[in-house]
């Protein structure tokens, strides 16, 4: 039996600070939108310039740190899978769907922490699966 795959990977700038909320039942969710450029030339050698949009939703621990950590401009490698939503829009009676990014690994890209107070030395550190930093590894540690 074949397996489905539903994987996003990103990397981008924060367009506006994360906002976090909590569930009536107390989880948290930081929900936050990040932009990705890509620039190209055209057969006649003219520069393009274009930005998609992404609206990333993270959930749990993944979703307090990247609330402590992040902010407007914050340079991020977002790991996740893609999620649609729907509902009807009270005022038209029209049905609405909204796609997003579920996010399940981030890890910051900027060589400054971020917002104030988080320490510079967050460069690289990986947050995702169970909310855990990836173990730092030396020059001692690769074997070649």
């Amino acid at each position: 039996m074949a397996k489905d795959l539903n994987k996003v990977m990103i990397i981008g700038r924060l367009g506006t600070d994360p906002e976090m909320r909590y569930t009536p039942s107390g989880s948290p969710v930081t929900t936050f939108r990040v932009a990705a450029g890509r620039q190209w030339k055209d057969a006649n050698g003219e520069a393009h310039e274009e930005t998609e949009w992404f609206s990333i939703v993270v959930w749990n621990k993944l979703a307090e740190i990247c609330n402590q950590y992040l902010s407007k401009g914050s340079r991020v490698y977002i790991e996740g899978r893609l999620q649609t939503r729907s509902w009807d829009d009270a005022q038209t009676g029209e049905k609405r769907y909204r796609t997003e990014v579920i996010a399940n690994d981030m890890i910051i890209l900027d060589s400054k922490g971020g917002r104030e107070g988080a320490s510079g030395g967050d460069y690289g550190r990986s947050y995702g699966g169970q909310g855990y930093a990836a173990p730092d590894i030396g020059d001692d540690d690769i074997p070649f």
